[in-house]
């Protein structure tokens, strides 16, 4: 079988620093043959003129915002067209990245990489990077629903521009990112210096044991980066989406199972993201869950071992009722079971 070639969707609101990351990451590009599918929202492309362009490097514009749109079929049909160039010589790359315009809502986007069977089979999405504007975001998320979308669905959340905000305007950004999005790892940029290593290749959409979440920000520069602590919370009445991490201990496989049906039946379109990593009685391995909106998957990982059974599931998701779901999490739990040993 033909390798799925891996594709990293990077979207961030209108002048977040999208083509500066880009352009930084093709200057230096010395691997295999990359395309870029950008899209524009208007008929005239501008920030494809901007892109620059090199040996391996290939650049696909789409107009009139076909990637924005709430309809999945159009930009599934640029990704066919593309794989069909690709199939008769005429485009050759191994990766593909994603530049959405700054107005896209990621949700649909990402879903047509796992319900469209030929992209399922062809392609392999790796992850979704955020770029945030240190100066603007705290305004942009009071103002556009969206921007709190895109940091929401990240795996990984690059933050620019902090070199043109003081130290509290920094940090209250942070702090906010952190409170939507606690599961994606905030990076700290300048000009869209970021080494491929932090924002490439990291199979964030396969299925593993670890639930890692984000307790500060990583300060990236001249290829060297310092991890830095959060300093504090920060809570808008703007934000409706929002990071939660319910916990537990050994679970009852019926009910958590009849829980997850029922969150994905009712909540499942305002669920962004959602992994757990669950201790079910009976079973000596992590089940592990991963889904976006009502798209979901479930698998067995490895064995808990020494490791003492706890279950975690992180969603991020708006207008939930966190604390019915808090509650419903709990009588999942089965406090006479132990996992059987391995």
């Amino acid at each position: 079988m033909t390798q799925a070639i891996t594709v990293t969707l990077l979207t961030g609101f209108l002048g977040a620093g999208k083509t500066t990351l880009l352009n930084h990451f093709l200057r230096h590009h010395q691997g295999a043959p990359v395309a870029i599918l950008e899209n524009e929202f208007g008929a005239a492309s501008i920030d494809g003129a901007l892109l620059e362009r090199g040996d391996g490097v290939s650049v696909v514009e789409l107009s009139n915002g076909c990637v924005c749109c709430s309809v999945r079929g159009e930009f599934a049909a640029a990704l066919e067209a593309l794989l069909d160039r690709r199939a008769r010589g005429e485009l050759a790359f191994e990766r593909l990245i994603v530049e959405t315009t700054g107005l896209a809502d990621p949700g649909p986007i990402i879903q047509t990489f796992f319900v469209e069977e030929r992209l399922r089979d062809a392609l392999r999405l790796d992850a979704v990077i955020t770029l945030a504007d240190c100066q603007h975001i705290a305004r942009q998320l009071d103002e556009h629903p969206v921007a709190a979308a895109q940091l929401g669905f990240a795996d990984r959340i690059l933050l620019s521009k902090c070199d043109q905000v003081d130290d509290a305007i920094r940090d209250a950004a942070i702090a906010r990112i952190h409170r939507i999005n606690h599961k994606a790892e905030i990076l700290d940029v300048q000009q869209g210096v970021c080494p491929p290593s932090l924002w490439l290749d990291l199979d964030a959409f396969t299925l593993s044991d670890e639930l890692p979440l984000s307790q500060g920000v990583r300060i990236v520069r001249a290829g060297a980066s310092v991890f830095a602590p959060l300093s504090g919370q920060v809570r808008s009445r703007h934000d409706t989406i929002e990071a939660h991490l319910l916990e537990g201990g050994v679970l009852d496989l019926k009910r958590i199972g009849a829980f997850m049906e029922q969150c994905i039946e009712h909540y499942g379109n305002d669920m962004l993201r959602y992994k757990g990593v669950l201790a079910i009685a009976g079973e000596p391995r992590r089940l592990i869950v991963q889904g976006i909106h009502k798209v979901v998957g479930f698998d067995y990982g490895s064995p808990w071992e020494e490791t003492e059974p706890v279950s975690q599931l992180v969603i991020i998701g708006r207008y939930l009722p966190i604390d019915a779901l808090r509650q419903e999490f709990a009588a999942a739990q089965d406090a006479m079971a132990e996992p059987s040993p391995a």
